[in-house]
């Protein structure tokens, strides 16, 4: 693969927070290969993993995405709401299926 396409990937997790261990657990992760904002798509992603099932009380999750130039950022919950809530027809065209038919 070269360097540039590299760039373009996109690795992202979606995890939950266990308050008794104090650890994140991993819930769902993929990769894309896209030009696409990776906040933009954490975003996308952390509101598909939350429309298939919403939050119970107390549970917090987060959205990891790394990109191919060993750059990550983290996405919460809370950001969302701070955002607007619509995704981009053609960012959740590049989510998975089952994120994708979550937003419709």
């Amino acid at each position: 693969m070269s360097r540039e396409s590299d760039a373009a990937c996109l690795v992202w997790e979606v995890q939950l927070y266990e308050p008794f261990s104090r650890v994140w657990i991993s819930k769902g992760y993929g990769r894309a290969t896209t030009d696409a904002d990776p906040a933009a798509f954490g975003r996308a992603v952390l509101a598909g993993h939350l429309a298939r099932g919403p939050a119970r009380a107390g549970e917090t999750f987060r959205a990891l995405v790394r990109t191919g130039n060993d750059q990550s950022l983290t996405v919460t919950a809370d950001e969302l709401l701070a955002q607007s809530r619509t995704v981009d027809r053609a960012l959740c065209q590049m989510l998975p299926t089952y994120l994708r038919d979550a937003l419709t």
